[in-house]
C-alpha cells in the first residue's frame, strides 16, 4: 500500500468548531437575535452594555 493510499484511507481530523456566544458578556443575559450588539468579535445584548463591559475591564486593569 502507498502513503498515499494510508491518508486517504485515514479519517480527516475534525477542527473543533467554535461555539457560538449565546449570553451577552456584559450582564450575561441571553441575547436575542434579533436585538443584539457586535463589537470587536463578541456579541452583547446593547450599547450599554458593551460600554459596562469596557469599563469594567478597565477597571480590572487597573486594579492589578
Amino acid at each position: 500500500m502507498s502513503p498515499e493510499a494510508t491518508k486517504a484511507a485515514a479519517p480527516a481530523e475534525a477542527k473543533p468548531k467554535a461555539e457560538k456566544q449565546t449570553n451577552c458578556l456584559g450582564c450575561s443575559k441571553l441575547i436575542k437575535k434579533i436585538r443584539r450588539y457586535y463589537r470587536d468579535g463578541k456579541y452583547y445584548c446593547t450599547k450599554r452594555c458593551w460600554r459596562n463591559y469596557l469599563e469594567k475591564n478597565k477597571k480590572e486593569a487597573v486594579k492589578e
